[in-house]
């Protein structure tokens, strides 16, 4: 059994940003990024549906080690992959990237302060984009031709697996939807071959993967309807820079300036939304209202029942969303579901919507934590569930693992990069003291422990996220066990903050008996 200082599980810009972080600190540890699908990416790799694009601009979503350069804040997933391709070359991580490598199970042994992972691999499979990843896939790094093996050994586990289910979607719990005789399509699993040109497509339910998807289809499709149990919240942006900034500013600074402007101004966009929820959801709705053609009314269709920032903003790019609308080749309908006909819709109200060609089933994504991997400590399986996070990226009484999580208020990548520089310090200042593991420990009674008052990690009150609750790990309401605040707060206690409250620090069981 082959063994390596630091293990990175999964390959998107959670564990590229982690691996530049690490060779930054810790240039002399040997590290791996184990992924288990054929190609580089996450999310932007998996989604293939028509349009899938970010939604936080890139200049904060991308890594402030390599700025995005592109003269547009909100990007297609191509491009996304591109720029996280160019970004492993420029930090010379190809050669630690192994493909096909999924991680099933994670064990540590506090005995020997190490953990197994156990690991499926599939050396016949194909490999996408060889021309990008094929270095990554046939080298590897010093002391790592054990990845032919089944089991790895490692001091530090880093889960950077994001949040969603790969493998299953979230069910759709909709009324009669098997009466419906024509095409019906999940997003997560979109065939690239569907021809919709000419077709007419309803798109259920009205989050991010909806606002995307209607602009895109309303492209070739004969009418797109988004059909909405209840409306959210979708803000225009300009995506492109201001050319006077192009002017004044040289290009080096410029994307330093956009990153600041853009992280800067979402915090108070987002702060005053919580302060002044009244006056932010008029602001909001008097902006959609004058972007919607006469024929679609504000209310009901874009007056939703929570305040802003309850649920995830939606964005549109340039109005791209509200073009189409007053194009008249989509449209929207809201109310619930009272069934479906072999090719149509009936809504509660009696309304009806005929001749449907697809249905696209855009209601939200299963979510999982660590991507689904087992993970025990000393044989004894880990209920994450029952757990607390740690500073927003450790979990309770599990050692040496980074479980990296960014925001749903922001940049992903930002929250992301606060808890990848944290555990490198805490890497750091482990090596100083001699220490071989750090375990999240509840400082206080276990009668103070269960009378903690725990919520979510994921702060959105979205139906996808609270169907998920309870199989997710929480966060307390003290401490280092509080919910992350925002990337100024968060990159602050990463790099300053006390690393003993809540840590229990131990040498190895061997290292004791040699003293």
């Amino acid at each position: 059994m082959g063994f390596v200082d630091v293990v990175i599980v999964g390959a998107g810009i959670s564990g590229i940003n982690f691996a530049r972080r690490l060779q930054e600190s810790h240039p002399s540890l040997s590290f791996v990024i184990l992924e288990g699908r054929n190609s580089i990416g996450g999310t932007w790799d998996f989604f293939k549906y028509p349009g899938i694009r970010s939604d936080s601009d890139l200049y904060t979503f991308g890594f402030s080690w390599y700025p995005w350069r592109e003269d547009r804040a909100i990007a297609d997933a191509m491009s996304i992959k591109r720029y996280l391709t160019e970004a492993i070359n420029f930090a010379n991580l190809d050669a630690h990237i192994q493909l096909l490598h999924k991680v099933v199970k994670a064990d540590f042994s506090e005995e020997s302060a190490q953990w197994e992972l156990k690991i499926e691999n599939d050396r016949h499979a194909k490999v996408s984009d060889e021309k990008v990843v094929h270095s990554a896939y046939k080298m590897r790094p010093t002391n790592c031709d054990l990845i032919c093996e089944q089991s790895l050994r490692c001091r530090y586990t880093i889960f950077g697996t994001g949040y969603y289910d790969y493998e299953q979607a979230m069910p759709a719990t909709i009324p009669g939807l098997g009466n419906f005789k024509k095409k019906i399509i999940h997003p997560q699993f979109w065939p690239e071959d569907l021809d919709y040109r000419n077709k007419n497509v309803v798109i259920i339910g009205s989050g991010a993967t909806a606002v995307t998807l209607l602009p895109s289809l309303a492209k070739k499709a004969k009418h797109v309807t988004m059909l909405q149990r209840s409306p959210g919240y979708i803000a225009c942006m300009d995506n492109t820079t201001p050319p006077i900034l192009k002017m004044l500013m040289p290009d080096k600074l410029l994307y330093v300036f956009l990153r600041w402007w853009f992280l800067t101004s979402l915090f108070m966009h987002y702060q005053f939304c919580r302060a002044f929820p009244a006056l932010a959801k008029r602001n909001l709705k008097e902006t959609m209202e004058h972007k919607l053609p006469p024929s679609i009314p504000v209310d009901p269709h874009f007056s939703p029942r929570y305040n802003p920032w309850e649920q995830r903003l939606c964005l549109s790019p340039d109005g791209d969303f509200f073009d189409c609308l007053r194009a008249g080749t989509a449209s929207i309908s809201t109310g619930q579901i009272k069934g479906f006909t072999e090719k149509g819709i009936c809504l509660q109200s009696g309304e009806t919507i005929d001749d449907v060609d697809i249905v696209v089933t855009a209601t939200g994504l299963r979510l999982v934590f660590a991507g689904k991997i087992e993970i025990s400590v000393n044989g004894q399986n880990v209920d994450v569930s029952e757990k607390i996070l740690w500073r927003g990226c450790m979990l309770e009484d599990v050692p040496n693992a980074c479980f990296i999580m960014g925001y749903t208020n922001a940049s992903w990548t930002l929250g992301a990069d606060a808890s990848a520089v944290l555990f490198c310090r805490l890497m750091s200042n482990m090596a100083c003291s001699q220490q071989s593991s750090a375990t999240p420990r509840f400082e206080g009674t276990a009668k103070e422990r269960a009378a903690m008052k725990t919520s979510s990690f994921l702060n959105l009150n979205s139906t996808y996220v609270q169907k998920a609750t309870d199989s997710l790990p929480k966060t307390g309401d003290t401490g280092p066990w509080k919910m992350r605040r925002n990337y100024y707060f968060d990159i602050c206690t990463a790099r300053w903050a006390n690393l003993s409250d809540g840590i229990l620090y131990r040498k190895t069981l061997t290292e004791k008996k040699n003293l």
